[in-house]
């Protein structure tokens, strides 16, 4: 307890301002999400203060994200098709489905699938999150133009032998549950459809109008009818909050730019009394237990999604590891993995129950709270109880927020959830396979792939291939170079024959590490360990790269990073005995020379030894 008080001011001034820059994008993700900005707050409230409370990251800030928000939608979007287009009638089991993901999570946790994160390879978070990226700018594209599918009558129409197929699957799917769907009584059935009336075909049709417009592909097919019916106001104010935010970076990055330009752009319309299009009412009530998801729980229902709950879970999951590893660097702690999973696992329980969309650690956010001072558990906590108060002191004055602001907030976040790192990439990877004439990318065809598969067909299944696909490469080369270099056998970890003859006057200015494997996804997380054996006294790292046969896209962004940290401490390093594939690898992003020079390479130990002794003074 003494050490949760420690930084009681710095926690404080992190989880305010964390709280701060959470508001606008917990209220955008809600309205993306289908279910409405309240329960984007929700989730915000509820993860933020519990997975604070008990994970294994005293700094992380969790709550609504972009990847979870994306693969929430097609939850929520499936299961209010289920229901004749009902929110209402929908929401115990989309809650459910929610309520699963939380409780497999927590159940991640306790078997220990923390520590294994790590195998999942760039390429497919680099494809996945782009792919994210893809489907917020293109789904927000109609909302910033004005345009509602509901609405459009000519568009709705179109649906109309689609929704009277529709409901009539479910009358027969009801008979049949209820036994009624037999020849001797089919009567009924036939009696029960000329119940439908013109209100339920219209209902069903705008339903069906509706989800396909959140759908990637639905949103280009609707884009020249969005153009031809462009509603100004909505644009203006859109591309207005997409302007703030972009210019207040400019100014200052002390201030959070989406609070100012929600600010900033909202206070115009209401104040100017525009006839914008506000977001659903926010309830001016404290959030209470949905008990509907106990009491009308319906396994058929459930479970077509119970494969789309575990991959929301194992999506929280990498989301909010990668996170934690990025806290890791700026505070120079450890997190504990399978804790952290049990601690985002019980958030999303707990906020499932109270009608909240999922979420996980967030990057900018626990950036910001570090920033501004945040190191304890506290500050994640005092971010949701911040949330709290504003839903209960400000709900009616957020309930007037135009929905063109929301869109705005979202298509910054689709440019910035883009891994642009590895997109850049893609020209400089080498073609390392053949189909047919052509040379290909491994690693590219990996990101491609997901990226495609998860913008225009499906999350969940993109990613199962991506790892597939990787996973079969990744074998098929490292039997290549087994093969090739099958007299290897397996070292401990004490001085090779060639080292027997360094000066001991040096060993503490001169630290060697041998490398004694591929540097893959597999093994990032013990090479970045590297960095913290090395000695304060050390000025001089020799990495003996003579058995690393092979390095992929992950291994090769490890490297760069472990040689930037010891290039910000002044330490040199030189390389022994680099083989061919990674010094390729190192050439394509400049690594070799920008950062290590060719007169820093060396083939054999003997010359490292004596570039040693010329050039390093004995200090200690």
């Amino acid at each position: 307890m003494k050490n949760f008080f420690s930084n009681i001011k710095g926690d404080a001034f992190g989880g305010i301002t964390a709280g701060i820059v959470a508001l606008p994008l917990a209220l955008a993700f809600g309205v993306q999400s289908g279910l409405g900005p309240s329960a984007g707050l929700y989730g915000a409230i509820f993860i933020s203060f519990f997975a604070a409370l008990f994970g294994g990251t005293n700094t992380q800030i969790s709550g609504p994200t972009a990847p979870m928000t994306a693969l929430s939608m097609v939850v929520i979007a499936g299961l209010i098709g289920t229901y004749g287009g009902s929110v209402e009638k929908a929401l115990p089991a989309i809650l459910t489905v929610f309520l699963l993901a939380g409780l497999m999570q927590i159940g991640l946790g306790i078997i220990g699938v923390g520590k294994y994160i790590r195998y999942i390879p760039y390429p497919v978070v680099s494809g996945f999150m782009t792919a994210i990226g893809v489907m917020i700018l293109v789904t927000q594209l109609l909302p910033i133009l004005g345009y509602n599918a509901s609405q459009d009558n000519e568009f709705v129409y179109k649906f109309r032998p689609e929704a009277e197929e529709v409901i009539l699957e479910k009358i027969i799917k009801d008979e049949a549950v209820d036994g009624i769907l037999v020849l001797e009584e089919f009567n009924k059935t036939i009696e029960k459809t000329k119940e439908i009336t013109e209100d339920d075909i219209v209902k069903e049709s705008i339903n069906l109008a509706t989800k396909e417009s959140k759908s990637v592909m639905g949103a280009l097919k609707l884009l020249p009818r969005a153009l031809g019916n462009i509603n100004w106001l909505e644009l203006i104010l859109a591309l207005g909050t997409i302007f703030v935010i972009y210019g207040f970076k400019r100014i200052t990055k002390k201030i959070p730019s989406t609070l100012v330009a929600l600010i900033v752009v909202s206070a115009i319309a209401i104040i100017g009394n525009l006839d914008y299009k506000p977001i659903p009412t926010i309830p001016q009530e404290l959030p209470l237990p949905r008990l509907e998801i106990f009491t009308s729980f319906n396994i058929s229902s459930v479970s077509p999604y119970i494969f789309t709950a575990l991959t929301l879970s194992l999506l929280g999951a990498i989301d909010s590891l990668l996170t934690s590893v990025v806290a890791d660097n700026m505070t120079k702690t450890k997190h504990k993995p399978d804790k952290e999973l049990i601690g985002q696992g019980i958030g999303n329980t707990i906020a499932s129950i109270f009608g909240g969309i999922p979420g996980a650690g967030a990057t900018i956010r626990t950036v910001v709270n570090i920033n501004a001072g945040g190191k304890t558990r506290l500050s994640g906590m005092i971010a949701g109880v911040l949330l709290f108060f504003i839903l209960l002191a400000m709900a009616p004055l957020a309930s007037r927020i135009p929905a063109a602001v929301l869109a705005g907030i979202l298509i910054t976040v689709g440019i910035g959830v883009m891994d642009y790192k590895g997109l850049r990439a893609i020209p400089n990877l080498p073609k390392d396979i053949k189909i047919g004439p052509l040379r290909l990318s491994s690693e590219v065809i990996i990101m491609i792939v997901v990226l495609l598969l998860s913008t225009f067909w499906n999350l969940v299944y993109a990613v199962g291939i991506g790892l597939v696909i990787a996973s079969l490469m990744f074998m098929k080369k490292i039997g290549d170079l087994t093969a090739k270099r099958s007299d290897v056998k397996s070292l401990r970890e004490e001085n090779w024959p060639d080292e027997t003859n360094f000066p001991q006057a040096l060993k503490e200015e001169v630290f060697i590490k041998h490398l004694k494997g591929p540097l893959f996804f597999g093994s990032t997380s013990e090479f970045q360990a590297l960095a913290l054996q090395i000695p304060e006294s050390a000025s001089i790292v020799i990495m003996r790269l003579d058995r690393m046969q092979y390095m992929d896209q992950s291994g090769l962004y490890a490297m760069e990073d472990m040689i930037q940290d010891l290039k910000i401490r002044n330490v040199e390093v030189l390389f022994v005995g680099l083989l061919e594939q990674p010094r390729y690898m190192m050439e394509r992003i400049d690594i070799i020379p920008d950062f290590i020079p060719e007169e820093h390479i060396f083939e054999e130990f003997e010359s490292c030894l004596e570039w040693i002794i010329i050039n390093i003074e004995d200090k200690y």
